[in-house]
């Protein structure tokens, strides 16, 4: 079997895989407590959250060490805009918390893809602290203790309800439904001419100047778009927990999901939602069996940054690289 007939093969089967995750974790909550659910739930929130990085990273070639910043501003907004003794609409306030966090991380971009390498995280972890600091030490954010909100918001269209965000279970099926569309609109859009405009930067960006390409202009398009994705997920987060509090803007957040994405790989948009999946499952398994569990979690990424530096989605390649050899030997 050659090359290109093991990678037709693999875009063959990769959309029934994909597609029967799909069906799987549709099915979840009819099985899973209610407890998994929420769990479930919350890592779909993370996985878009890494989706969002890896645009950046995988696909731009920008580490950013500030990321959470933007996921902070669209829980934020959705703390900021709730009443107090009504819920908010939901209709209005996710739209908002997609504009404000890609608003932020344009503002932010315009001054961060000008640098580049050790200068590009430094300066991205920079704004993010100062983000932190407003929410955290000034009233607008209400300080450390953060903002709670008394009401989930209502989907409410006129008199139709479609949906009900007080229910764990509608929450989880909007989630699954807003990963889907997150992950199909990357999947298009990287195959479009601006994904593989920004590839290619990724790749030689000196090249692509030489070549005409407005490079500036990508980089400040994809932090912008990652930065929207992240107030998505971040709005998500809020919506499911009910409170949001200054540590979602925190460093600790970002190197979180950086975290996820060395888990599951970089530069491949599967790899970063089950990056999240595995980072969580070993968060939960190491804190069940040690309150030292960092070490554990640590040990493990040392591990697997050795023995598999592609992460858990390169798996798949070496595979089928195997496969394509021991076919080529026969």
């Amino acid at each position: 079997m050659t090359s290109a007939h093991a990678e037709a093969a693999a875009s063959k089967w990769r959309p029934i895989a994909i597609g029967g995750v799909v069906i799987l974790l549709a099915l979840f909550p009819l099985a899973g407590s209610a407890f998994y659910v929420e769990l479930v739930a919350k890592v779909m929130i993370l996985a878009i959250f890494a989706l969002s990085l890896d645009l950046l990273v995988g696909y731009t070639g920008l580490v950013s060490f500030g990321h959470a910043a933007f996921f902070g501003i669209g829980a934020y907004t959705l703390g900021l805009l709730s009443p107090k003794y009504e819920a908010a609409n939901f209709w209005v306030t996710l739209p908002a918390a997609m504009l404000f966090a890609g608003l932020a991380a344009f503002v932010v971009g315009l001054f961060v893809v000008r640098v580049k390498g050790i200068y590009f995280i430094m300066v991205t972890l920079a704004f993010a602290q100062m983000f932190y600091f407003v929410f955290h030490d000034t009233k607008f954010g209400r300080g450390s203790d953060g903002i709670s909100m008394n009401f989930k918001p209502v989907a409410a269209i006129g008199s139709f309800m479609p949906f009900d965000l007080g229910n764990a279970s509608h929450v989880y099926y909007c989630v699954l439904v807003l990963l889907v569309a997150a992950f199909a609109f990357l999947q298009v859009m990287l195959r479009s001419s601006f994904g593989r405009a920004l590839q290619g930067i990724r790749s030689n960006e000196h090249r692509m100047r030489s070549l005409g390409f407005p490079v500036y202009k990508y980089k400040l398009a994809s932090f912008t778009l990652a930065g929207a994705l992240a107030g998505l997920a971040g709005y998500l987060s809020a919506l499911q927990f009910g409170f949001v509090n200054p540590e979602l803007l925190s460093w600790h957040q970002s190197g979180n999901v950086l975290l996820m994405l060395i888990l599951g790989g970089f530069g491949s948009l599967y790899g970063a939602v089950v990056g999240a999946f595995a980072f969580v499952a070993l968060t939960e398994i190491f804190q069940a069996l040690t309150r030292h569990w960092q070490l554990l979690l640590g040990a493990a990424i040392i591990v697997l940054v050795i023995f598999l530096p592609g992460g858990i989605a390169s798996v798949a390649g070496r595979f089928r690289r195997t496969h394509v050899g021991e076919g080529n030997d026969a």
